[in-house]
């Protein structure tokens, strides 16, 4: 019997039609729809199971076909689902932290503030400080990255399942002295020492009133070793009188910060300038631009 040579090894009957000659690999057929899935379908979406719901008939089709077991099948959905729920939560707790923007410490450039321990800040992004009730100072000058530094901290404790505010000290005195005007200052009293992490962003870029200074001595004081906060400030510690007034006011603060604390001494060119985006080149149609970009 004669036979073709076709495609490397495979050897086909001369003369054989097509369909018997070559197998056609065909697409994968829809998961069989199943008497049950319907009121299965009722049941997920009542149970609030969206991912099972989502994902059950191609695991089941995919593990009845490969003859797996079946309590796999189970245990992919039950991990889909909790993996979801988890990234969920993780979602809201940003959300309700109010960040100014997204940022993360795997995107902050180290090298250009030669002077903050990269290690220990990763070694802070575990969350344990929290855990102790312990507090962060990132002290520097204006644009060197703190706010960036507080804010991956922070985004870092959502992840771990923490609750975080986050704040300007101006922002958070006006909301203060709004709460008092409005008798509604122990409600908001009782939210910021409620979070396990309180940042508090940009404190002594300005002198704060006395009625402010005094707020925010109370929310550090009820927070004082039943959670952690997070301060940055352009000022050193012995300069805090500066904007508090008060010495003894500016001492009763600083005590209370800094009795479990860690600082993050943060010196260097300024972040934002050294990250800067360039301006787009404009271009001149006489063709003077290319010449001065050339020269």
């Amino acid at each position: 019997m004669a036979y073709a040579k076709l495609s490397g090894a495979l050897l086909v009957r001369k003369g054989a039609p097509v369909q018997e000659a070559v197998s056609v690999p065909r697409a994968a057929p829809e998961p069989p729809v199943r008497e049950g899935d319907g009121l299965l379908a009722r049941h997920l979406k009542s149970l609030n199971l969206p991912t099972f719901l989502a994902q059950y008939q191609r695991l089941a089709h995919q593990y009845a076909a490969e003859g797996l077991d079946p309590s796999g099948y189970l245990l992919r959905l039950a991990e889909a689902e909790l993996i979801e729920r988890e990234r969920q939560l993780i979602e809201r707790r940003i959300k309700h932290a109010r960040f100014p923007a997204a940022k993360s410490l795997d995107t902050f450039d180290f090298e250009a503030v030669p002077s903050l321990d990269k290690n220990r800040v990763f070694e802070l992004a575990r969350c344990e400080y929290i855990a102790r009730q312990e507090n962060v100072i990132a002290i520097g000058k204006l644009g060197i990255g703190k706010t960036h530094i507080a804010i991956g901290l922070g985004m870092a404790a959502c992840q771990k399942g923490l609750s975080v505010g986050f704040t300007t000290a101006t922002s958070l005195i006006h909301e203060l002295l709004e709460a008092r005007d409005e008798q509604h200052l122990v409600r908001l009293q009782r939210r910021l020492a409620g979070y396990k992490l309180l940042i508090i962003d940009e404190l002594a870029y300005v002198p704060l009133s006395t009625a402010g200074a005094e707020l925010l001595f109370d929310v550090i004081s009820q927070r004082y070793e039943r959670g952690s906060t997070i301060i940055t400030t352009n000022l050193p510690l012995e300069e805090w009188s500066k904007v508090f007034g008060s010495e003894q006011l500016t001492s009763a603060v600083r005590d209370r910060l800094t009795h479990h604390v860690h600082i993050l001494d943060m010196q260097g060119e300024n972040y934002r300038f050294h990250h800067r985006t360039p301006p787009p080149a404009t271009h001149h149609g006489n063709g003077a631009g290319r010449q001065k970009q050339a020269e």
